[in-house]
């Protein structure tokens, strides 16, 4: 008997991997994050798998589910949306199992940022703008921030921030990134990426927060700041294909 920690990926039925899509098909019984999961990929249980939805449920509820397909025997799908391994709440559902001596896998999925970034025709790595991506959150009721992971720190590097669970703190987003990054830095918020309502908003850091308060856009968002985002025009190529740079599988060519 094994856990599979499939991710869903973030709402597309079709962004799931093939193997996190036939671990479905086959398992008996099927936990998902009914909030974040579209039913169609559980649609794909077995006609006869167990199927339960644990958004309302607790982790001593979900864990004691789990308990109850090990001692029958029966493999579980346990369903995430996104990737397993961001903001997903998998670590405590795994120090569980490993306490238990339940096995488990972890199946990857699309996280949110990727599939967002795909919609939107963007790259958020830009030659001689911004080599990195940061996946962040700010302080919410759920819990805080670590120390030396606030906006302020994080924003000194001139990356791109990919902001989760911050809808309701653009302004202090706006407030604390504003002096690194500037007032007319680029916003985009992916609202519900991969779902059939998807909508982005694009805007700066100076307007971004009273855009959003018009689309009153109050949960399931992104927010991408950095100035990667600004029109790909703007930036030199990269030199992966530069027809005078030379590598291991392009050498110089002879004379």
């Amino acid at each position: 008997m094994t856990v599979y920690f499939i991710g869903a990926g973030p709402g597309d039925p079709d962004l799931i991997t093939v193997r996190g899509l036939k671990l479905i098909q086959a398992c008996p019984v099927c936990l998902y994050a009914g909030s974040l999961v579209p039913e169609q990929i559980v649609e794909a249980a077995p006609d006869d798998a167990k199927v339960i939805d644990t958004a309302p449920m607790h982790l001593d509820e979900i864990i004691a589910e789990i308990e109850l397909a090990h001692a029958a025997g029966q493999d579980v799908a346990r369903v995430h949306s996104g990737d397993p391994s961001i903001y997903g709440a998998t670590a405590e559902q795994m120090r569980r199992l490993d306490r238990l001596e339940i096995p488990y896998e972890v199946v990857p999925g699309v996280p949110a940022f990727a599939a967002a970034a795909a919609a939107l025709k963007m790259e958020l790595t830009i030659p001689e703008v911004a080599q990195t991506v940061i996946v962040t959150r700010t302080t919410m009721q759920s819990s805080a921030m670590p120390n030396n992971e606030d906006l302020e720190t994080l924003g000194k590097s001139g990356a791109t921030l990919a902001i989760h669970l911050s809808i309701r703190n653009l302004r202090e987003i706006e407030r604390k990134l504003t002096p690194l990054y500037g007032a007319e830095c680029p916003v985009i918020v992916a609202y519900r990426v991969g779902w059939p309502d998807q909508s982005f908003i694009h805007g700066t850091l100076s307007d971004i927060a009273s855009k959003v308060r018009k689309s009153k856009i109050t949960r399931t968002a992104l927010i991408f700041v950095g100035h990667a985002l600004k029109p790909a025009a703007d930036f030199r190529d990269s030199a992966l294909y530069d027809a005078e740079h030379v590598h291991v599988l392009r050498p110089k060519k002879k004379a």
